[in-house]
């Protein structure tokens, strides 16, 4: 199989004191392809050199909604100029988290329209994270959208299936990580069957959320092949057929990540 992570983080701790071995291991699992997502200020220079080093591993560049509170001063310019690097591929991660609340949430909102003035001026797509925050992330993602379209991707999806389908009606894709093989995720699994073959991705959000049988384990990029596994039985295809399909679906949305 020929796997593509769409999204981890391989410079937080858990896999950065072992990133070589991390990175050799995910090779040796089939991933081709790794997506290495930024979630602070300070962390975009080591993403970036990440993927400078390695031509399968790509950047973004982003604030996570944990983390808006502390950059006030990042922009919709500042993130144009630093997706200018051409390993950035994508804006984010970015969005809502109202079960935290780690930031203020009119803070969280103003940081993600800035993302997304981002996205749209720069074309790459925008990474959400989206938690206990539904119909704010629906009513600013379609509020921008009206004003101009831009792509993105719901990342490591735990919503409604009702927000799925509004997601995918406003043309995003929808990524799944390991937590669709968790026992108690019924309704998730429900929700991943119904989603069209051509807007889905997998992701580890390694170092978090190891799928079964690595629970209780530091996620890596190479426990995707597991996820892909079950999701392709859960959906009724062969697993080799949804890693091609969900490697596919990557280059289409990140269109500045060469194949």
């Amino acid at each position: 199989m020929q796997l593509t992570d769409s999204h981890c983080h391989l410079n937080y701790e858990g896999l950065v004191e072992d990133q070589a071995g991390v990175i050799a291991r995910a090779r040796a699992a089939g991933v081709a392809t790794m997506l290495n997502i930024s979630t602070r200020a300070r962390e975009w220079d080591d993403v970036i050199g990440v993927a400078e080093r390695h031509d399968h591993i790509w950047a973004s560049i982003g604030i996570h909604p944990h983390e808006a509170d502390a950059h006030p001063d990042v922009d919709t310019d500042r993130l144009i100029a630093r997706a200018a690097h051409p390993r950035v591929v994508a804006i984010g991660e970015t969005g809502l988290d109202y079960y935290y609340d780690h930031s203020d949430r009119a803070r969280q909102q103003d940081s993600f329209r800035a993302h997304i003035a981002a996205a749209r001026q720069t074309g790459l797509p925008v990474i959400v994270h989206t938690r206990d925050a539904e119909e704010d992330s629906h009513r600013l993602i379609a509020d921008e959208m009206a004003a101009g379209d831009y792509r993105g991707v719901i990342h490591c999806f735990t919503a409604s299936r009702d927000f799925a389908v509004r997601m995918l009606d406003l043309g995003f894709y929808i990524s799944l990580s390991g937590i669709v093989t968790f026992k108690n995720a019924r309704d998730l699994q429900e929700t991943a069957r119904m989603i069209p073959e051509d807007r889905l991705l997998i992701e580890t959000d390694a170092p978090f959320l190891a799928p079964v049988p690595h629970r209780g384990k530091p996620c890596e990029p190479a426990f995707v092949a597991d996820t892909a596994r079950f999701l392709a039985a859960l959906r009724g295809t062969e697993a080799e057929a949804l890693a091609e399909a969900t490697t596919a679906n990557f280059h289409r949305l990140f269109t500045k990540a060469a194949r």
